[in-house]
């Protein structure tokens, strides 16, 4: 995954996404995507969740699910943590936030993913929510796209950056 620059805090209703010292990656620079980049995003979800995160985080705030790609982000984040008692902490902050059925922001997986994260949550390492990642990263890749590319938002995108 390439994380372009800086980090960005997130906010949630209760302070800060993942804690007060928490910081989630910023998903992409910030300087507008190109007309080539813009497109490239219709021809593979893979090249718009490398470049396009931020306005694919819009579409889905637009569409009341955008905890799943703050879900997403926040496991790698997590990846990339060595500090084991760090990683104890954003696991359980992202445990709270996405997976607690108390959640406001829970996300959508199927019983054995979450037996699985209840049993990875004994000793959580960077590695705990990669089934609970990659369902959530399906089902956006699999919902959430098509409406993306067929969405005035992506639509209207397109036509201004082809005029820049």
């Amino acid at each position: 995954m390439d994380v372009k620059d800086s980090s960005l805090a997130v906010k949630s209703g209760n302070g800060t996404q993942g804690g007060p010292n928490s910081r989630i990656p910023l998903p992409e620079r910030d300087d507008p995507p190109t007309h080539e980049e813009i497109e490239s995003w219709g021809e593979s979800f893979d090249k718009l969740m490398q470049s396009g995160r931020r306005t694919f985080r819009e579409f889905l705030k637009s569409e009341y699910s955008e905890e799943n790609i703050l879900f997403w982000l926040a496991c790698e984040d997590l990846k990339k943590e060595e500090n084991p008692e760090i990683v104890e902490e954003k696991a359980r902050l992202i445990y709270e936030d996405y997976i607690s059925i108390l959640s406001p922001k829970e996300v959508s997986l199927d019983s054995r993913v979450r037996e699985v994260i209840n049993r990875n949550m004994v000793d959580p390492t960077p590695h705990t929510f990669d089934e609970a990642q990659l369902q959530i990263y399906t089902l956006m890749h699999r919902d959430s796209y098509p409406r993306f590319l067929n969405s005035q938002m992506y639509k209207k995108l397109l036509e201004e950056s082809q005029l820049s």
